[in-house]
């Protein structure tokens, strides 16, 4: 049976990304990216929402200006299979599956049917799964810099969590393990 995994980038004040025009979170250094890379990499594959989804579409193409570190990551993006939630969307792209029907019976199906870690990507997708009691483990990556706004990486209350594991990375990233209690 898989495991539902809820991992991205925060900063300290607890957003994922910052408010529109306003600068964000910084890029990952090539120690984090690499990071991500090896995590995709022994993945089952990844469960999005559609704006995260349109946002990691950029890994589809062959990026001329990414360098080694980018296109090792383009290469485990594009090998894992992608389960992509949305009722707006009408086709997706390679490797991927659109999902539109019934939500906690596909999620529910899908972790009977794999193994291994399936990462959940996007906020909003993630609180709804975790409403629905689907999600296994939360992956809090912190980034040193206080955005004041913008979507946040719970949007609906979480009970008590339990934090499982503690992990300094990159330099300047710490990451942050966390199961439901």
């Amino acid at each position: 049976m898989a495991k539902l995994v809820f991992a991205m980038l925060q900063s300290l004040d607890g957003y994922v990304s910052g408010v529109e025009g306003a600068p964000g979170l910084p890029m990952p250094d090539d120690a984090l990216h690499r990071h991500f890379s090896d995590q995709l990499s022994h993945s089952a594959g990844s469960l999005y929402g559609r704006r995260m989804y349109e946002i990691m579409r950029y890994w589809d193409e062959d990026q001329p200006a990414e360098d080694d570190v980018g296109n090792a990551f383009a290469t485990a993006w594009r090998e894992k299979p992608k389960w992509v939630v949305s009722r707006t969307l009408h086709s997706v792209g390679p490797n991927a599956t659109l999902v539109n029907g019934d939500l906690e019976q596909f999620v529910r199906t899908l972790k009977a049917e794999q193994e291994g870690t399936i990462e959940v990507a996007g906020p909003e997708l993630a609180g709804g799964l975790a409403e629905l009691g689907l999600l296994d483990e939360y992956q809090l990556y912190l980034r040193p810099v206080v955005l004041g706004g913008g979507k946040p990486f719970f949007n609906t209350p979480r009970s008590l969590l339990h934090l499982v594991s503690s992990e300094q990375l990159s330099g300047d990233t710490m990451k942050l393990t966390y199961v439901p209690a």
